[in-house]
């Protein structure tokens, strides 16, 4: 699963997620992407998830690129504490994904191959996504 090495602060407030997408928009590796229609966390365990079911249908033929990294940490308290006592606990990292943002693009298979594999990994991720081409 994807963590970061290292992060200047433990924890993290939560932010806000409004507005679309500003970098990462294009497809600027492979032929074919798969772009976000929504706003989601993702988390580590789901990116590694939709990796596996790309390579698995592709049988690793092809390029596949990452174009997110869960860098967020995400606190929890343990079940059954009572409130108050401070922040809890890091329990995942997750990535913050704003429409038209690029989660996965693909390269070196055929038009069929990529949309169906990128489906399977749509189905994967808990954020609206289509699947685009490269616009030359």
């Amino acid at each position: 699963m994807l963590v970061p090495k290292r992060a200047k602060y433990r924890k993290q407030m939560r932010g806000t997620m409004k507005g679309n997408a500003y970098k990462g928009t294009t497809v600027s590796f492979g032929e074919f992407g798969l772009m976000a229609e929504g706003t989601a966390w993702v988390t580590s365990r789901q990116i590694e998830a939709a990796r596996k079911a790309i390579t698995h249908y592709t049988q690793r033929g092809g390029r596949v690129w990452i174009r997110i990294f869960p860098d967020k940490p995400i606190t929890k308290k343990p079940p059954e504490v009572r409130m108050g006592s401070g922040k809890g606990d890091v329990y995942e990292f997750v990535a913050p994904v704003a429409p038209g943002r690029i989660l996965f693009e693909m390269g070196g298979v055929t038009k069929e191959t990529a949309h169906a594999a990128l489906t399977l990994a749509s189905h994967k991720l808990n954020v609206k996504s289509r699947i685009v081409d490269r616009e030359e």
